[in-house]
């Protein structure tokens, strides 16, 4: 096949993901977001990567937003919310990080391929994306895609997609947003 239909069926994977996400699972988290006080993020690997991406964004709205483990990334506490990317949902230390807040009194937040996995449970607020996990073993939806791949990029748009409900929520647009875009570079 040709690398642009590969891109195409990429494409047309996410857009069959996105159908996925169930709206009230995405608004609780959005409302979650709005109230809390600080907004920690966490995940591994690709995912990871993608959930930074968000923290940004979070930080260009105003929002305090850290990413966990990072030096400057103060305590947390009650009336926090830590958001954790995890398609497995089992990653030892993500699960130690969900375990740690929720005996500090913060919320969390799983985004996961599997809501039953032990981040889930820990979790106050679930949002289940569509996608397989990186050893493709489980998982009730099929993608050409290697490993994770697809659950990674459905993240990346779905916490695109919270910023565009959080800037309507404050009233945002992407000019007052860059204000608190990095100027030192």
């Amino acid at each position: 096949m040709q690398t642009t239909r590969y891109a195409n069926e990429i494409i047309n994977e996410l857009i069959r993901s996105l159908d996925f996400i169930a709206e009230e699972e995405a608004e609780a988290l959005v409302k979650q977001i709005f109230q809390a006080k600080k907004i920690f993020v966490a995940g591994a690997g690709r995912s990871g990567l993608m959930i930074r991406a968000f923290s940004m964004r979070l930080m260009q709205l105003g929002m305090q937003s850290y990413v966990v483990g990072e030096t400057a990334t103060p305590g947390m506490g009650e009336g926090d919310l830590l958001i954790i990317a995890s398609g497995s949902g089992e990653t030892k230390g993500l699960v130690s990080m969900a375990e740690k807040a929720a005996s500090l009194k913060g919320a969390v937040a799983a985004v996961t391929i599997f809501p039953e996995s032990t981040i889930g449970k820990l979790s106050n607020i679930i949002i289940k994306l569509p996608g397989s996990p990186k050893d493709k073993t489980e998982g009730d939806y099929a993608t050409i895609q290697p490993m994770a791949s697809l659950y990674e990029q459905t993240l990346l748009i779905f916490f695109d997609a919270v910023i565009l409900k959080l800037m309507e929520k404050k009233g945002l647009d992407s000019g007052s947003m860059y204000g608190l875009h990095a100027n030192l570079e």
